[in-house]
């Protein structure tokens, strides 16, 4: 299954970072590509892409979904995980191929459902993303919450930001919290910012923060 979405060409006319925005659960691509033009100051050589998830969304007809959520299954976040995986693995190869950039020019960006991708994805990548970006997400473990079983699949640690509002009733804040924790325990570099006030979205802090954090390891050697 092939993915694609809406791009941004970087401002300086020449790709030196990519950007990977990954949408939350029934919206689209569209959603969250105008970040790009906000952080385009900060990134002036990152190529931004926002793909549409593979499936429409079964509570929002005209978003979609990276996997269903009927909150039946215990485990359905940890199966879709990894079912969502292989497409996207091969968007990331492809967006950068087409770039003719190498694998730690990628940074990925996600948004709730896409935060969850974000992380699950990073984490498997062969070569470590340059960074991870999470807001009002979580990271997704098997059921019983293996964080030894994790350890052995994940293959690079990136260093990432999770963001989340302190107001959020469809993910609460506390999922920041044990993403954190969890993601220290795996031995990955984790910064976390709660926004307050603000639900289950994005503020102009958040969005500072997230840019900010994406041109300082950009920058690093």
């Amino acid at each position: 299954m092939q993915l694609d979405g809406p791009r941004l060409e970087p401002k300086s006319g020449k790709a030196k970072q990519l950007v990977v925005f990954l949408h939350g659960y029934g919206a689209d691509g569209n959603d969250l590509i105008d970040i790009g033009l906000a952080w385009q100051n900060l990134l002036p050589d990152a190529a931004f892409v926002s793909p549409h998830a593979p499936r429409p969304c079964g509570q929002a007809p005209v978003g979609r979904e990276w996997f269903p959520l009927t909150f039946r299954d215990p485990d359905e976040r940890w199966i879709g995980v990894n079912a969502a995986a292989p497409a996207l693995q091969a968007f990331l190869d492809a967006e950068l191929a087409r770039h003719r950039l190498p694998g730690d020019a990628l940074a990925l960006v996600g948004f709730s459902q896409g935060t969850m991708m974000s992380l699950h994805v990073g984490l498997r990548r062969a070569v470590a993303p340059k960074a991870i970006v999470g807001y009002s997400g979580m990271l997704v473990l098997p059921e019983e919450g293996d964080l030894d079983a994790v350890s052995t699949e994940i293959t690079s640690r990136p260093p990432v930001l999770l963001i989340h509002g302190d107001q959020d009733q469809l993910i609460p804040v506390q999922a920041l919290m044990h993403a954190a924790q969890s993601l220290a325990a795996l031995g990955v570099m984790t910064e976390w910012h709660v926004s307050g006030g603000i639900g289950h979205g994005i503020d102009q802090d958040g969005l500072r923060h997230g840019g900010e954090f994406l041109a300082r390891h950009f920058a690093a050697r």
